[in-house]
């Protein structure tokens, strides 16, 4: 009896001081994993570099492209501009969301006030940065149109290693790529195309190597033209150009829409027998791509599976 109880003690014992070295190796696990990860990292951007936090506690954005990767991400933003958001993004429409300005123009009262401890900046607002970079860290995420695909993949990784998200980061560029290359080899039997923006009743198109040229450099559709483009503005055109063009598809983008102001919408400027004798026209081929998403959001880790599909419906 005395022996068997001594035994179990001795078991007892053991299996104590066994739960507690594995709990201690637990412990020094997760303090080396810790250890590991460093607390800030430094982020090479359009306007030099940047050390910033990881796994910011308040994040504020005035690119929608970055807010729609952190979105796909499950990253949490708490301040964003006013804007008119695309249904993908309509819950930052919310009161839940502090507003920190318009689209072009920061308002550095109320972010001083918000005390963020990172600030994501691209070209409507990059004038600002110096102002911005006062008041918390700020990185502007632009991405470069003369090389989209190879700009976004690294403004997507350099979120991923902020908020520790790369291997999702990674996933989701995969699958874009699966997408893109099956519009590429759509695009090979699609014939010419020519992308074009209505504002005010005016149209200018877009080419390759444009703020939308991922259409032509990176999804493969032939461009009907050599686009004369000014930075991010294209060239002014009229529907004889079009016609005289006679492109196979047409890829309409509505500004108007997008910043949510009132004129004569794509489909009316669009509508007239210069145009309606144009193959595109013939074949049903026009594409009224969302605006919203191509001209406020555009490079975000969602919108750009999006804006590819668009694409790959339209020539399909």
């Amino acid at each position: 009896m005395k022996n068997t109880f001594k035994s179990r003690l001795v078991a007892g014992t053991a299996l104590a001081s066994l739960l507690a070295l594995s709990a201690c190796g637990a412990e020094t696990e997760a303090s080396a994993d810790a250890a590991a990860k460093p607390a800030n990292i430094t982020v090479e951007h359009a306007q030099g570099s940047t050390e910033v936090p990881v796994n910011p506690e308040t994040v504020y954005t005035f690119d929608l492209g970055a807010l729609d990767t952190m979105n796909a991400l499950d990253v949490d933003v708490d301040g964003v501009p006013a804007a008119n958001f695309p249904e993908s993004l309509s819950k930052y429409a919310g009161d839940d969301y502090a507003k920190i300005g318009s689209m072009k123009e920061p308002d550095f009262e109320a972010i001083s006030e918000g005390a963020p401890d990172l600030i994501i900046i691209s070209g409507r607002v990059a004038a600002s940065y110096e102002e911005l970079s006062k008041i918390a860290p700020t990185i502007d995420l632009s991405v470069d149109a003369a090389d989209s695909m190879a700009s976004f993949k690294e403004v997507t990784g350099t979120l991923g290693r902020i908020f520790d998200k790369e291997e999702a980061a990674e996933e989701k560029l995969a699958a874009i790529d699966a997408r893109i290359e099956e519009t590429k080899t759509a695009a090979a039997e699609a014939g010419t195309g020519l992308i074009v923006m209505t504002s005010g009743g005016e149209m200018t198109a877009y080419g390759a190597g444009s703020r939308f040229g991922i259409i032509h450099d990176v999804l493969g559709v032939t461009p009907v033209a050599e686009i004369k483009a000014d930075g991010k503005h294209g060239e002014s055109i009229t529907t004889e150009y079009i016609a005289d063009k006679n492109p196979d598809n047409l890829f309409v983008i509505d500004r108007d829409t997008a910043v949510g102001e009132s004129g004569e919408a794509a489909v009316a400027v669009l509508d007239n027998e210069l145009v309606d004798g144009t193959n595109a026209a013939k074949n049903e081929r026009i594409t009224a791509l969302n605006a919203n998403s191509w001209y406020l959001v555009g490079y975000g880790l969602n919108n750009v599976d999006a804006m590819v599909t668009e694409v790959l419906n339209g020539i399909s």
